[in-house]
């Protein structure tokens, strides 16, 4: 019999939770490990913070939905791992052995690593609000709703080293949407600081028409930005911004003025994944095989953005590349297979796919993009906006919350996203 862990029940944990149950026979002990006691469905939080959706509708309490399927769980911070060992140790001094350790943690926000930036309460002390936690896009839309009172410039994007970048232009649109529809809009001069080198970037070098595209929506909604952009320090209503040239020198200092700020931070790993030697990357970021397994550690397995994943390109001020829903189901979902190979005495030979598939809501539109694979030349490279993808994302929403409900490892993106996008097999 073996114990397999899964340290994380985010949109990758909790589905690899449903498939290993589904593929292993009973008597392998599955237990899931959390900091929390409920679900956050993370792309909804754009929602959340213009008060499109609500708390309820975007989290889970996780104890009961896994339990049914008689899979282990405790909400608990894991604050050691002894790989050697194969043990973790649990903020309440609790240790917890394993045979297979699956690590979906997601990542540490590095709000520390730009001077006042982070949420003043809710986990960073700072000047800037983030989308990232459910706690995050709570506390904005708490100050959003004091601001709307006596609205005025509003800045949003990402910090230098970021990586996820979609959800900073889904929502610069989203709040753009929203304030139209309150007829507040002329009142809100709107700045998009970014570190991409263009508008469009996103991390991977453009996709298709990515670019133009996406300028063209700021320009129509009369979006102001700064690409190349180092944020270097943030002060109550003023970011304190260093924009680079293509050679990497200072082509002009910026103060920005703002009375709220949406800045999205740079990803490190967390700090007991990090402190594993050999584990990771100098950023803490988990070093994997073509099989989603530790490079150092042959029984633990990890996946989705705590992952190290090379930049697509240099740029000249750092940015990373995002790891998508698409890669993240595909991830764990080869973890599965690989493990329940290996019970049998079969090799790991499943392999996750690194192409990038994302929906991104504009609110009263949307943009998709499919890069396959993720780094250039690609065999598929477009960018496409429209109503239907702002309907895709909140369909996205709906399987997802309910697939978590029914205890099912559904392939959501396989299943649905291809067919909204008129693809047939992504992973080819």
């Amino acid at each position: 019999m073996a114990h397999i862990v899964i340290m994380g029940a985010g949109i990758g944990g909790m589905p690899a939770a449903y498939e290993l149950r589904e593929l292993l026979p009973a008597e392998h002990r599955i237990t899931v490990v959390n900091k929390t006691d409920y679900f956050q469905f993370v792309p909804s939080n754009p929602w959340l913070a213009v008060g499109w959706r609500d708390r309820e509708t975007v989290t889970l309490p996780i104890a009961p939905y896994l339990e049914r399927k008689k899979i282990g769980f405790i909400a608990k911070e894991v604050t050691q791992i002894d790989a050697p060992g194969n043990k973790l140790t649990l903020i309440d001094g609790q240790t917890l052995d394993y045979d297979y350790l699956i690590i979906a943690t997601g990542p540490q926000l590095a709000f520390d690593e730009v001077p006042g930036a982070g949420p003043l309460k809710s986990g960073g002390g700072g000047h800037t609000h983030s989308i990232c936690h459910v706690d995050h896009a709570q506390e904005f839309f708490a100050n959003y709703e004091e601001f709307l009172k006596n609205p005025g410039p509003i800045v949003i994007g990402a910090m230098p080293g970021a990586s996820c970048f979609g959800p900073a232009y889904e929502f610069a649109m989203v709040v753009d949407t929203d304030l139209r529809r309150r007829k507040l809009r002329s009142k809100v001069p709107m700045t998009y600081v970014t570190s991409e080198p263009y508008i469009g970037h996103l991390g991977l070098g453009g996709v298709g028409d990515s670019k133009s595209m996406l300028e063209s929506e700021f320009r129509n909604r009369h979006i102001k930005w700064v690409t190349n952009a180092k944020t270097t320090k943030v002060e109550e209503g003023k970011m304190f911004v260093t924009e680079i040239d293509d050679r990497g020198n200072v082509l002009k200092d910026h103060e920005i003025a703002f009375k709220m700020a949406m800045m999205l931070p740079a990803f490190k790993g967390v700090p007991p994944v990090a402190a594993v030697p050999n584990l990771c990357n100098p950023r803490g970021m988990v070093l994997i095989d073509e099989f989603q397994r530790s490079k150092a550690y042959k029984n633990i397995f990890s996946a989705g953005v705590c992952v190290a994943i090379p930049p697509v390109e240099v740029t000249p001020v750092a940015t990373g590349t995002p790891k998508t829903g698409y890669m993240i189901e595909s991830m764990m979902t080869a973890i599965c297979h690989n493990i329940a190979d290996e019970l049998v005495g079969k090799p790991a030979l499943a392999k996750g796919t690194w192409n990038a598939v994302c929906l991104a809501d504009m609110g009263d539109t949307g943009a998709a993009f499919v890069a396959l694979p993720q780094i250039p030349p690609r065999n598929v490279n477009w960018f496409k906006k429209g109503k239907w993808v702002h309907l895709a994302k909140i369909a996205y929403e709906k399987y997802f919350m309910r697939k978590l409900k029914k205890g099912t490892s559904e392939p959501i993106y396989e299943k649905y996203i291809m067919g909204l996008l008129g693809i047939n097999r992504l992973n080819k």
